[in-house]
């Protein structure tokens, strides 16, 4: 009986990992952006500091300023 009771433990916590990594998997509310629009901005916004020229601390304002407007060229 305890084998069971064991098993069936790990069955809930298997489904409750299962529901709670899909929840998080799923489509983000409107308006904010999921993980692959942040890469694609964070790529566009590398790249248009590349084209500036850009280094240092001048690069990384450049990209935090530039993610802010979700990599739209200035």
């Amino acid at each position: 009986m305890r084998s069971v009771a064991s098993c069936a433990a790990i069955l809930s916590f298997a489904i409750a990992i299962t529901l709670t990594s899909a929840s998080a998997q799923t489509s983000s509310p409107s308006g904010t952006p999921n993980s692959t629009d942040k890469l694609a901005v964070s790529k566009a916004c590398s790249q248009q500091a590349d084209a500036k020229g850009l280094h240092g601390k001048a690069r990384k304002k450049f990209r935090a300023d530039c993610k802010k407007r979700g990599g739209a060229p200035q």
